[in-house]
């Protein structure tokens, strides 16, 4: 049986690191047997590097490229190596992916991936109005486009709060002066619009989940044990909450999701009422989790991908715990001067670009 080739995004593995990494990791537990290559967009990024996951890793311009250059890029890597599946897992280049979708399945690469509607739905500047019709709950929010708008937004609001980039970076304000600061950093780093939302003291629980076509096919959630200064969870555990899971599958129904994503709740403190934070449009770091506690969801994404059965997830192991750490990669320079030099780690016509 020939072994599917499949390539995937987010090689970062930073202080907050992409889903690349796990995405290999749980892959490379696939019954499948996958072949697996990476696609990154900085020469440093760790994933480029650990080889034990992947056989080859590739440069690619920024999403700001846009769709063209992501497709003519795809095209020369397609000519050495014929990929069976894309997975993306960064919020930031899924409108380009969605964008020349077709064009990938004329060359017999496959994605599972929501519609540019169903993506735009669960954006964090739509999602009050797209769930107004709903029973889910939302904090308060508010979508600003300069920094005059940001007085109304918080007099309005209150503090604390949070301010968001359109897709990454959460920062907690507690004044004023200080949420000024993030909307500066924040449009300097991810553009406008910056969102404003209402502080909810609670326990914060997220669960990874993969729809197809609306339907739940799995979905494990996960309690935040320890977090960076960024928000972003370095410690968890899996836990049985079937509220979470049944909000999350209505949600997933009602916006016709296809695809891996992450939801994030809080859970009020004063009045145990849970709210949605936010839907993320790919699966999350912590993926490898939900792998580890029984449910590989990359894998049965891969398989949905491929049109083979689907596997049955009806449970998964409460009580797993991950605890993220940092690991040095010693790797000889050769790999870097490659990967600037050639936009590549292997040459496919030799048998390493480093030796």
């Amino acid at each position: 049986m020939k072994r599917p080739l499949i390539a995937v995004s987010g090689m970062n593995a930073v202080d907050s690191p992409g889903p690349g990494v796990p995405v290999l990791r749980s892959l490379k537990e696939s019954d499948l047997h996958p072949r697996l290559i990476g696609f990154a967009y900085g020469t440093l990024e760790p994933g480029n590097f650990m080889t034990d996951f992947l056989e080859n890793s590739f440069l690619f311009p920024y999403p700001n490229a846009g769709p063209g250059v992501l497709l003519d890029r795809i095209k020369k890597i397609h000519s050495d190596y014929q990929m069976d599946v894309i997975i993306p897992t960064l919020d930031s280049e899924l409108d380009n992916y969605i964008a020349i979708e077709h064009e990938l399945d004329q060359m017999g690469i496959k994605m599972v991936l929501p519609g540019k509607k169903e993506l735009h739905t669960r954006d964090k500047t739509y999602l009050s109005e797209s769930l107004k019709d709903t029973e889910v709950l939302l904090p308060e929010t508010r979508t600003i486009q300069d920094i005059a708008s940001l007085r109304q937004a918080t007099d309005e609001i209150g503090f604390p709060l949070f301010m968001k980039g359109i897709f990454y970076e959460a920062f907690y304000a507690r004044n004023y002066e200080e949420a000024a600061g993030y909307f500066y950093s924040i449009s300097a780093k991810w553009g406008v619009p910056v969102i404003v939302q209402k502080y909810i003291s609670g326990e914060e629980c997220n669960i990874c989940a993969l729809a197809n076509k609306g339907e739940l096919v799995g979905g494990v959630v996960m309690k935040k044990l320890f977090l960076t200064d960024k928000g972003k969870a370095w410690a968890g555990v899996t836990i049985g909450n079937e509220e979470v899971k049944k909000i999350s599958t209505s949600i997933l129904k009602f916006i016709n999701w296809h695809g891996g994503c992450e939801l994030e709740f809080i859970i009020e403190s004063k009045t145990g009422k849970m709210y949605l934070l936010e839907i993320n449009p790919r699966f999350p770091a912590w993926v490898y989790l939900a792998t580890a506690s029984g449910q590989n969801l990359p894998d049965a994404l891969v398989k949905m991908a491929l049109g083979k059965s689907i596997p049955s997830f009806s449970s998964y192991e409460v009580g797993k715990v991950f605890v993220r750490h940092s690991w040095d990669e010693i790797i000889p320079m050769k790999q870097i001067e490659a990967l600037t030099v050639y936009g590549q780690l292997v040459d496919p016509k030799k048998e390493s670009s480093y030796e």
